[in-house]
């Protein structure tokens, strides 16, 4: 057995889901392709895939070792491509977790561009708001958002800040006060996003104190875009990333209130398994993350006129 052409193939038939399809792409015979699977089963003695005349589905054991080989295969590329400059143009699949939201508003759009650069490339992006586990699930990086990063023995790579602010609808305003202090929300509804680390209490500060406030509202959602519906219909106020309601704010649909107080920011980072070094792929959509976000309008201050005082509007 060719133990490598045997670990490509299988590469192949996972990621096209298909061995007549690996057969085409690795340019072998639908035979070889089943004698190199056949031949690497029977060397690690254990089923990797279970197929059928219809069907192929990766066993427990198989999804395990395919992740590890992946790797391997990636860094060996990689290893073959530093020889010449000319072959330095990053290839293959690139397998991304990002929050949806975040993805929506301030990448989606440029990501085209992304893969038009880079021909060879292949993206597979997964939007979840849910915290994967990158080597397990076979994540090349991941773009978190949070408070504080755990210590996962991952590498993090900080890519911008992004304020939040709390605001509401000219039509919530006019039917109620706008909060002098941080204390007065307890009178308002409050909007709350379930998935941040701050979804029961909400923290303040300005030159003087620093102020947390209980929150409990008759809404919770675990969508940030929800929350901004919700704001734009006039149900209430919510501490909401800049971002997501800058235009909203800079259109008039939203104004903001505790102006003097400045809330929670938090750190984006991207992510990604530590190794000896970063394979081209993923330097390549680190530096697409860095131009698009570090220095994008997404952590820019409030634009001037843009905010409310305490009086109605």
């Amino acid at each position: 057995m060719d133990r490598l052409t045997a670990l490509k193939v299988f590469r192949e038939v996972v990621e096209l889901r298909s061995f007549a399809a690996a057969a085409r792409h690795l340019r072998l015979s639908p035979a070889a392709i089943s004698k190199n699977i056949g031949e690497l089963e029977a060397h690690l003695a254990v089923r990797l895939l279970n197929r059928t005349t219809r069907r192929m589905s990766l066993t427990e054991a198989g999804s395990r070792y395919y992740d590890q080989i992946a790797r391997v295969l990636d860094e060996l590329e990689e290893a073959d491509n530093s020889l010449g400059p000319l072959q330095q143009m990053p290839s293959g699949l690139l397998r991304v977790s990002a929050p949806t939201t975040l993805t929506l508003i301030c990448l989606s759009s440029a990501l085209p561009k992304f893969l038009s650069r880079y021909p060879k490339l292949t993206l597979d992006l997964r939007m979840d708001d849910r915290r994967v586990n990158l080597v397990e699930e076979g994540f090349d990086i991941a773009i978190r958002a949070s408070d504080s990063l755990e210590d996962s023995g991952l590498i993090a790579r900080r890519l911008m800040t992004m304020p939040h602010v709390v605001c509401g609808a000219p039509s919530y305003l006019e039917r109620f006060s706008a909060p002098a202090a941080p204390e007065d929300l307890k009178d308002h509804s409050c909007i709350q996003f379930t998935l941040s680390g701050h979804v029961d209490d909400w923290e303040f500060r300005n030159a003087d104190r620093s102020v947390r406030v209980p929150i409990n509202g008759r809404y919770k959602v675990t969508s940030s875009l929800a929350v901004r519906d919700a704001l734009r219909a006039g149900f209430g106020l919510s501490l909401i990333p800049l971002a997501y309601v800058r235009e909203d704010i800079e259109q008039g649909r939203l104004r903001t209130v505790l102006d003097d107080w400045s809330a929670v920011e938090l750190a984006v980072h991207a992510v990604y398994p530590s190794r000896r070094y970063v394979i081209a792929k993923v330097r390549a959509f680190l530096d697409f993350l860095v131009d698009e976000l570090s220095d994008g309008p997404y952590r820019n201050a409030i634009p001037p006129g843009a905010r409310t005082s305490n009086e109605s509007p």
